[in-house]
């Protein structure tokens, strides 16, 4: 497998950022770590050989980032408002720095379908929400997609717009539900064993349906635990199934 780290200080965020790129031809998958992991945590955990075969075969090509977590809703030492200002910092690294990034690293604009476990689901969801103009489609494993339980009582207008859960409902931007109601690929997976929560799956996708946004909810059996052997039969399912 072709396998390359890219590290650049990017400006929006004051500090060096890696990014892990994985194959060589394919559609992009853009993963977001889970918690307050880093760019290899995929790679750590076998999930990029789960999906060897395909990044192999041109199916895709990979582009691991890494999470600043412990620098805002995860790092307890740090005031509220400061962590949503970082939250909004990432944000923009990925729209202005990650996304250029993968458009010039393939030569083309490739759509680029996002991906992550646990915290890394809720921001996948939350990229393509914001920027269905950047992003064609999300694959979110085992996630909440609620920001709210992840800040501890604090609320603010960057919550708010970074929480699915909150401004999905409300959206009425006609050019936004535009894009987002032609996207093929929204799909929410996630078990319902041991430290899963099937019903943030089951609630966005009833706000998403509730806007005319088609996406897929899939709740996986009572064995299945939010951990990363049930997460390495996910996303080799769903590149293989629905993506040809």
């Amino acid at each position: 497998m072709h396998r390359e780290i890219h590290r650049w200080f990017s400006p929006r965020l004051h500090k060096d950022m890696e990014v892990a790129v994985y194959g060589h031809y394919g559609f992009a998958l853009l993963m977001f770590p889970t918690a307050a992991a880093d760019f290899l945590e995929y790679e750590r955990f076998h999930l990029i050989d789960s999906i060897g075969h395909l990044i192999d075969a041109g199916k895709v090509k990979v582009f691991s980032i890494n999470s600043i977590n412990n620098e805002s809703w995860l790092n307890q030492r740090m005031q509220p408002r400061y962590k949503a200002i970082r939250h909004q910092q990432f944000n923009g690294y990925v729209a202005e720095e990650v996304v250029p990034f993968i458009w010039n690293h393939c030569q083309s604009r490739v759509p680029i379908i996002t991906t992550g476990a646990s915290f890394g689901a809720l921001h996948s969801a939350n990229n393509l929400f914001r920027r269905p103009d950047l992003f064609a489609g999300v694959i979110a494993m085992s996630g909440c997609y609620d920001l709210k339980d992840y800040t501890d009582g604090y609320y603010d207008e960057d919550v708010y717009f970074n929480s699915p859960m909150d401004y999905l409902p409300h959206l009425q931007d006609a050019h936004i539900l535009g894009q987002l109601r032609a996207k093929r690929h929204i799909h929410f997976v996630t078990g319902s064993g041991n430290y899963e929560k099937p019903s943030a799956s089951r609630d966005i996708g009833n706000v998403l349906q509730s806007k005319g946004i088609p996406c897929e909810i899939d709740i996986w059996g009572h064995d299945v635990a939010h951990d990363w052997p049930w997460w390495r039969k996910m996303l080799p399912h769903y590149l293989e199934t629905r993506f040809s």
